[in-house]
């Protein structure tokens, strides 16, 4: 989501052609790489910024995206979110291709680039993509299908003729312009590459406040029926998957892989539902509770209506890739910080940071207790990576926080997993794994 979109990943995608040859190898699926957005690899990485201050500003967009998911969770329909993603994605756009990079947002269904000419635009690294340069951009009509794939589209009066978008996220951010289709480029990991015709997306001219200049927009990797995903067709099958390095890991590229490359299986692998929910493009699960060493804490909300009444709520958690911590609420927090508390009997400290609550005076890696989520059908035991993040030389801390509304499972949990996600038999499927390599 753009609010996903913010506090996401910060995918990399590359997008090129494949000839018509390749057609066997594309059946199999492809890979591209994610490329975190404070990587040496990186368009957005700053050498003068300390790996505390970067590790700060991820761990506060998680609380701005979480803003802007409790807004559109009130939507009837699809909406981006926002854009402070933390892995970005190379892609190309257009014939000749012009590379973009976009952030990859789970929690957003659609896909904008910056466009010229720009009436107002965010300096941007890369050439902003001129769309009368290429042969293969089509603006998109009012009154059809595609236009009313998103909501923010809108015809005015005096320009009747084709489809425009707008989209303003939580923290501030914004995209305006004209919806268009054109030929997306993808390269693949292996060395192939992929172009796909006539893929739907927003032609940025009026954009702004929190992008940084490493990225070009958004690409939208939600459960919509715009998302990009879905409009991959049978090169993805409504399949895709990602393995995200840990934030220490600078060197190594995280994968984004589609069609069956994307399919999560095999043993350790285990797979929960997806909860029909709007907006369609979050994808909701059912967290039943979490387990701090052999204590296990149930997730019930209770009922406005009765006092002691409790019950389990289908589609309590959004799984978010574009959310560093995991949000939980208050009162499910409350019991896993002081079990925490119980089990680790280490000096505690003020977070320097001044965003976790549960924080630890320790130079060096310490004891921890088994951490294990309990999704619907689906245990995933975390390992420390997943369950505390360092936040000083000296300090390290709970990597999760107390919010009020919908909860999230961020991207530090999902570490070292390859996470899969199937639309067609609407599962997320996790599996450990050692992305790095």
């Amino acid at each position: 989501m753009m609010i996903l979109s913010s506090m996401a990943l910060v995918v990399v995608f590359s997008l090129v052609s494949i000839c018509r040859g390749d057609d066997d190898e594309l059946a199999l699926g492809f890979t591209v790489d994610l490329i975190h957005r404070y990587s040496l690899q990186s368009p957005s990485f700053n050498p003068s910024s300390s790996s505390s201050q970067r590790l700060a500003n991820s761990l506060l967009r998680s609380f701005i995206r979480k803003q802007n998911l409790n807004r559109n969770r009130q939507l009837p329909h699809p909406d981006i979110i926002n854009s402070g993603g933390e892995y970005f994605m190379k892609y190309s756009v257009g014939t000749p291709p012009v590379p973009s990079f976009g952030t990859a947002d789970t929690g957003s269904d659609l896909t904008w680039t910056q466009c010229q000419p720009c009436r107002k635009c965010f300096n941007q690294t890369l050439p902003i993509f001129a769309p009368k340069s290429s042969s293969t951009y089509r603006l998109v009509r009012c009154n059809t299908p595609q236009c009313n794939s998103f909501q923010g589209t809108s015809c005015p009066t005096n320009r009747k003729k084709y489809c425009l978008y707008s989209e303003t996220y939580g923290d501030g951010s914004f995209s305006a312009g004209a919806l268009s289709t054109d030929t997306i480029t993808l390269a693949s990991a292996g060395g192939g590459a992929v172009s796909v015709p006539r893929i739907l997306f927003g032609c940025g001219f009026t954009n702004g406040d929190q992008f940084s200049s490493g990225q070009s927009g958004i690409v939208g990797l939600g459960g919509g029926k715009g998302s990009f995903v879905r409009q991959l067709g049978p090169l993805a099958q409504g399949k895709f998957s990602y393995c995200l390095v840990p934030l220490s890991d600078d060197s190594n590229s995280s994968k984004l892989n589609f069609g069956a490359s994307g399919v999560v299986s095999g043993l350790g692998a285990v797979s929960t539902p997806l909860v029909r929910k709007l907006p369609e493009t979050f994808y909701f699960l059912t967290l039943e509770g979490i387990s701090v060493g052999n204590q296990r804490l149930e997730f019930y909300e209770p009922q406005p209506l009765l006092a002691d009444s409790k019950q389990r709520v289908e589609g309590n958690i959004i799984i978010d890739s574009g959310t560093t911590l995991t949000l939980l609420p208050p009162d499910l927090y409350a019991k896993v910080e002081k079990a925490m508390r119980s089990r680790i009997k280490l000096k505690t400290i003020k977070d320097p940071l001044g965003v976790l609550s549960l924080c630890y005076v320790s130079r060096e890696d310490f004891g921890v207790p088994d951490v294990t989520v309990h999704f619907r059908g689906a245990d995933v035991k975390l390992e420390r990576e997943n369950v505390f993040v360092r936040t000083s030389e000296d300090t390290v801390c709970l990597a999760a926080a107390p919010a009020r509304g919908v909860a999230i499972y961020g991207n530090l949990a999902q570490t070292n997993f390859l996470v899969g996600y199937d639309l067609v038999k609407r599962t997320v499927s996790f599996k450990r794994a050692d992305c790095g390599k």
